[in-house]
């Protein structure tokens, strides 16, 4: 694979672990797992005990504190072989990373050593709404102040690892009047009164990782769970983003790797009026068309990821490289599937199944029209 060329040692190391683990642990049972939508949560739990719990919690609270250019060919890694898989994986960083931006020292203490390798917790991030998709600011669940706790009640929806978490960080408006500025940040445990997980949503793709409603009535949350001040969720979240966009969409690359493998391996062995359809000009084209998306990917990738790490967080960058690789990957897998022909409509072939896991990057984590409308204000500016 091409960004083998720019990786350290270390990095080569690391994911050579994760391609081996996942070749003897995920590839023989990932296609019964998509059938009947496991989340093989076990088995990401056996991957992450090898050394991957807590890869962006610092070292002084516990954890392995990698860069983000690393966590991202790690995470590409997992998600040639499934992008549940590295979805159920990557999840982690979107409830920890709040607390590491805006949390007290206490919290990032406790917190970070309970996701990192002496708590090994999983955690998740609940943003989506019912009423609200990528409208994050869109906030009706309350939380109400009543001594030294807050009373929280309201629904999130399509929470990643939502039935496998033990840790929440959930939006809910403190002050309804103030807009996005009246939103904040809570942690709630799942073993709190009044919290209950919904069941996991049947998906078109990434069907092994875990998606699920969650429902808060009356839940009791110590006002030591806040995550910065009162009103200042919006405002954290959106810092998160910014400095996340390179690991989020970085699965995405590595589904579209495997499509442009396999469709590579089918024109060479497949054979049309006695030659292998790679020597026909138009299978050449369509395979050129592949590349170049896909080296494109890489190198915003690359540049994004090399920004955060330098302490660079620009908005702009990191919607279009979320918007430019989403697209472009479920582009890269479509066109593998129109080579394959028939047969990459069938599911025994592996083509269709990342058809359908590559949907869904252009869909969440702020779909494909939110980050256009990002890109032009900020192109735009002040009028």
């Amino acid at each position: 694979m091409s960004e083998y060329q720019l990786m350290t040692a270390d990095q080569k190391d690391l994911c050579a672990m994760v391609h081996d683990f996942c070749a003897k642990k995920v590839d023989p049972y990932v296609a019964e797992w998509d059938e009947q939508s496991i989340c093989p949560i076990d088995t990401v739990k056996e991957l992450m005990d090898l050394g991957f719990w807590g890869l962006d919690v610092p070292e002084q609270y516990g954890g392995t504190e990698l860069d983000v250019s690393t966590i991202m060919y790690i995470r590409m890694a997992m998600a040639y072989h499934d992008a549940g898989f590295a979805n159920t994986f990557s999840a982690q960083t979107f409830g920890w990373k709040p607390v590491l931006l805006s949390g007290s020292e206490e919290q990032k203490e406790k917190f970070g050593r309970l996701l990192s390798e002496e708590g090994r917790k999983f955690w998740s991030m609940c943003i989506t709404e019912p009423q609200s998709g990528s409208d994050a600011g869109n906030c009706k669940s309350k939380a109400v102040r009543d001594g030294d706790d807050y009373i929280i009640t309201g629904s999130k929806c399509f929470v990643t690892n939502g039935g496998v978490s033990d840790l929440y960080t959930v939006t809910a408006c403190t002050d309804a009047a103030k807009g996005n500025k009246g939103i904040s940040l809570f942690i709630i445990d799942r073993n709190m009164p009044g919290v209950s997980v919904g069941k996991h949503e049947n998906k078109m793709g990434i069907r092994t990782s875990d998606t699920t409603d969650l429902a808060l009535d009356e839940v009791r949350v110590p006002a030591a769970n806040m995550i910065g001040p009162e009103g200042s969720g919006f405002k954290t979240i959106m810092k998160m983003l910014s400095r996340t966009r390179p690991t989020g969409v970085a699965p995405a690359v590595g589904v579209a790797q495997r499509a442009m493998d396999l469709a590579l391996n089918y024109s060479r062995t497949r054979l049309s009026f006695g030659a292998p359809i790679g020597k026909l000009e138009g299978i050449q084209f369509k395979l050129a068309d592949m590349e170049m998306k896909l080296q494109a990917c890489r190198s915003q990738l690359a540049y994004s990821a090399a920004l955060v790490d330098q302490g660079i967080y620009d908005t702009l960058v990191g919607s279009c490289t979320k918007c430019f690789v989403s697209e472009a990957v479920l582009d890269i897998c479509l066109q593998a599937q129109q080579i394959y022909g028939g047969y990459g409509y069938s599911k025994e072939y592996p083509l269709e199944k990342l058809v359908r896991d590559a949907r869904i990057y252009s869909i969440y984590e702020g779909s494909s029209e939110i980050q256009r409308y990002i890109i032009g204000k900020t192109l735009v500016g002040k009028l």
